[in-house]
């Protein structure tokens, strides 16, 4: 099997590590001269202008998403000219108290070409094949909608 790898690198500024008195910015390079810099989210005291993990975690799933989704068109010969997403992570709790990413919410909009039409039902069936078939959804143990637009 494939293998896919980044490299993260993270320095504390010299000042001693003390609870909630310490930079969570980080560097990650993805290895193709893209790089990244990420925090934690907000709410956690991250820097806003830059994205968190569970940011990245509804990013990940919502691009895997979209492109099994296009394998799956393609093959079906839809006339697919666009997708939208505004994927969503929401934070929930496990049994024993600790937070996890509980759920992802994804909201696609495709477009199609001038003249195609297939039913909602269609579509939905079609995200339902991409969720089943998408690599990042079938390693994730938590909740993934799809709210078709």
């Amino acid at each position: 099997m494939a293998e896919y790898s980044i490299d993260l690198q993270w320095k504390s500024g010299g000042e001693p590590l003390q609870p909630g008195k310490y930079s969570t910015n980080h560097r990650v390079d993805f290895g193709n001269g893209m790089k990244a810099t990420m925090t934690s989210a907000p709410d956690y005291g991250g820097d806003p202008k830059y994205a968190n993990p569970e940011q990245a975690m509804a990013a990940a799933l919502s691009s895997c998403h979209m492109m099994t989704f296009l394998a799956l068109a393609a093959k079906s010969r839809w006339p697919v000219v666009s997708y939208n997403d505004e994927a969503v992570a929401s934070l929930g709790k496990l049994p024993d108290g600790r937070t996890k990413v509980g759920s992802i919410t994804l909201h696609p909009a495709i477009g199609f070409a001038e003249g195609f039409e297939v039913s909602h039902a269609d579509i939905e069936a079609m995200h339902d094949r991409a969720h089943r078939y998408c690599f990042v959804a079938n390693a994730l143990d938590l909740e993934m909608k799809v709210v078709v637009r």
